[in-house]
């Protein structure tokens, strides 16, 4: 706001509470000066539409936080609701290599937002949609986020989750999927299993593979020499 519009304002809420106005002189200027420092962000017409709300809720007389905190809160939910992106089809004229003009129209962009010159952009939402459709489609078609190639490249740097996808594929469910039933483990749903020094295993105790696979889990010290390959006993068999 222009402080040539202060003492227009002024006279306008004391309209409504004569309390605001000063009538010493000197107090007057310093009231326009004050208020104009204030509410120098604050639309002319916005700190009229806040007086007048502020009244219509409260008998206090009206001060210039009062209107600038209103209006701070308006552009603080404008700009919330803004995804902040820039885009450059929006400034035809504008040259990519112009770094200066490129911030210059993002601070314009902004500020017309703030003001309520130009409507937030929102988040476009992915679950919804079109979008989400045919995403959902080629995740059908792939069968997966991630390919066949894609995880078999990735096996040798994530040898526990190839090694449960393996057992998935093979109709023995994921291990992972239910607790451990050994009694020197019990590791929960979701968390691996653990050795006597109670470190994370780098595969699940055989009992645990038998129970996500529906059988009976069996003790583990008569579990199967090499049912896991490039696991030895020891790892296999310790709690």
């Amino acid at each position: 706001m222009k402080p040539a519009f202060i003492p227009e304002l002024i006279a306008k809420i004391a309209l409504a509470d004569p309390r605001v106005r000063r009538t010493d002189p000197i107090e007057r200027r310093a009231q326009i000066e004050m208020w104009a420092g204030i509410l120098a962000e604050v639309p002319a017409e916005f700190a009229v539409q806040a007086a007048q709300a502020h009244y219509a809720e409260s008998q206090w007389p009206i001060t210039a936080g009062d209107i600038a905190a209103r209006w701070q809160t308006v552009v603080r939910d404008r700009m919330r609701r803004d995804n902040g992106t820039f885009e450059p089809g929006d400034h035809p004229g504008l040259d990519p290599d112009d770094v200066g003009g490129y911030l210059a129209a993002l601070r314009g962009q902004r500020q017309a937002v703030a003001h309520g010159q130009l409507p937030p952009a929102p988040v476009k939402a992915i679950t919804a949609g079109p979008a989400a459709a045919e995403a959902a489609r080629r995740i059908a078609q792939l069968g997966d986020y991630l390919t066949g190639e894609t995880r078999t490249a990735l096996a040798p740097f994530r040898p526990g989750a190839a090694e449960r996808e393996r057992l998935v594929r093979d109709g023995l469910g994921d291990p992972l999927s239910v607790a451990c039933p050994y009694e020197h483990c019990r590791a929960e749903r979701g968390k691996p299993c653990r050795n006597a020094r109670r470190h994370d295993r780098r595969t699940p105790h055989p009992s645990r593979i038998d129970l996500a696979a529906g059988v009976t889990p069996a003790a583990e010290t008569t579990t199967t020499p090499g049912a896991w390959p490039g696991v030895d006993d020891q790892e296999r068999t310790s709690a």
